[in-house]
């Protein structure tokens, strides 16, 4: 259960981020970015989850666990299939502007309906064929994903608790009403999810032939409002009415004295248990089939997690319970052979987390952000890295190297600058250097700290529920000398792959 042991670098950068009309989509940009990739020396992509987002965009706040965003769908494809046309597209045209979620909201789903409602009346019959493939062969998901869109666009986009009862509650007779009544919208939603998977399959594919490896992300708990709490309630910690009645986070440590209410449902392991995980088997393997490889984000919950009674307005008065440990992981591997995961290990690691990692056979993540203000037994300083390892000079959690270094503390800085050699150059390649000469196998980096940007550029701020997730990308910003400065650096540090020829 492990990446490769090849020692390579690569690039964090989520689609959505691209240019494009109104978000990053998986249209020419997306391949261009690849390209740019493999001509900068750059063996992985990473992403954060591609699932579907509710109104905020956060890809940790899916309305579903394996679904895709169709806001990534990208519309220039969508011409080329015949679905669309320049009169379609006219009043969006490509940009990288900060995504504009609420605008977003306003007119994609709108262009993706012109689309279905071409292919419903007869274009683009080439993807007849394909479409039913995939209803077919991914049905154990999706007509149940397609069923919540349709009635969450029926019901204003409001939460599912807020629904009707007869189908809040699932009752079957309503259920096969309500199928009946939407099933137009159903297909629509269905073909959409079809149209994602096929244009993301081509990407990676894409990708893969020019030697990039895709690293995707799975974050171990579920949005409240999301498909999979909804069809499977027998799974979570709820009421008789559907509400959580304890939910997810973290307690209080340095950074907040009250600690983290994230709100999210906790699993009831010993029923996933006795069901053999299938949930979770279902969610890898999809997962799989879409990426190369997967951090699992906050792994040290599977082997505990902080409970919280749902009445608590913080996270102090929670307790650790015990999670299912190398249980879970085990049946994974017996369902799907072995699994290249990386463990996301960062915060409070006990020694049983460390254990569970360890006995799972998975890197950790280092981030040289973390690395400052403390003795020199940090993990994180790059002296400290063992070789089974993926390490960042900082995440899309984290501000941008610039913006980090801006508000670090004089002693940090001055502790950081000891491990810069002098005339180092731009402070942010200096930074990354430390991490891409160090004993890791991976070495990952933001676009932004490539770019070398500040803070303006943050992705996201955790504990912060406005502005996150906005950032986009400029087309020219990419330039022949950035990818040259970090091809450089990357063979500097033994880090280029050999790579098959273009097909």
């Amino acid at each position: 259960m492990t990446p490769a042991s090849d020692r390579v670098a690569g690039v964090l950068l989520h689609p959505s981020s691209l240019p494009g009309r109104g978000i990053g989509e998986l249209g020419e940009e997306a391949f261009r970015f690849v390209d740019w990739l493999v001509g900068a020396g750059q063996s992985l992509w990473q992403i954060l989850p591609l699932v579907p987002t509710s109104d905020d965009g956060s890809p940790y706040s899916g309305l579903s666990a394996v679904g895709g965003n169709p806001n990534l769908v990208s519309l220039e494809r969508l011409q080329e299939d015949g679905l669309l046309t320049d009169v379609d597209l006219a009043p969006h045209p490509v940009g990288a502007e900060p995504v504009d979620y609420a605008a977003l909201a306003r007119w994609k789903p709108a262009l993706l309906g012109v689309a279905w409602r071409a292919f419903r009346d007869g274009a683009a019959a080439h993807l007849r064929a394909p479409f039913e493939q995939f209803r077919q062969a991914e049905r154990a998901w999706v007509e149940e994903l397609a069923l919540f869109l349709a009635l969450r666009e029926h019901f204003g986009h409001r939460p599912w608790r807020e629904w009707d009862d007869e189908v809040r509650l699932r009752e079957p007779a309503a259920l096969v009403r309500w199928r009946a009544r939407l099933a137009e919208d159903v297909e629509r939603q269905a073909f959409v999810q079809f149209l994602f998977a096929r244009q993301w399959q081509a990407l990676r594919a894409y990708a893969n032939a020019r030697g990039v490896r895709i690293v995707g992300d799975v974050p171990i708990f579920v949005a409240h409002d999301s498909v999979d709490v909804w069809a499977h309630p027998e799974l979570f910690h709820l009421d008789d009415e559907g509400r959580p009645t304890v939910v997810a986070g973290v307690p209080p440590d340095y950074f907040s004295a009250t600690g983290q209410r994230w709100g999210n449902p906790l699993y009831r392991w010993d029923v996933l248990a006795a069901r053999g995980y299938d949930w979770w088997v279902q969610r890898f393997r999809r997962t799989f089939a879409q990426v190369d490889v997967v951090r699992i984000d906050h792994f040290r919950g599977f082997d505990a997690y902080w409970e919280i009674p749902a009445g608590e307005e913080t996270a102090v008065n929670g307790e650790w319970v015990p999670g299912p440990g190398a249980a879970l992981f085990r049946a994974l591997e017996q369902e799907l052979g072995e699994l290249p995961l990386i463990a996301e290990d960062l915060g409070l690691i006990t020694p049983s987390v460390e254990a569970l990692r360890d006995e799972l056979g998975l890197p950790g993540m280092r981030v040289l952000q973390f690395a400052f203000g403390d003795d020199g037994q940090n993990p994180h300083l790059p002296a400290n890295y063992p070789e089974h390892t993926v390490a960042y000079p900082g995440t899309h959690d984290n501000d941008t190297l610039l913006g980090w270094w801006a508000q670090a503390e004089l002693a940090q800085r001055e502790q950081a600058k000891r491990l810069l050699p002098p005339k180092t150059g731009p402070l942010h390649w200096a930074l990354i250097r430390l991490v891409w000469e160090s004993r890791a196998s991976w070495a990952i980096v933001l676009v932004q700290d490539v770019l070398g940007l500040g803070n303006a550029a943050r992705l996201n701020t955790p504990g912060q529920c406005r502005g996150n997730w906005r950032w986009r990308l400029q087309p020219e910003q990419l330039t022949p000398v950035v990818q040259q400065t970090l091809r450089d650096l990357t063979r500097a540090a033994r880090r280029d792959a050999s790579r098959p020829e273009k097909s």
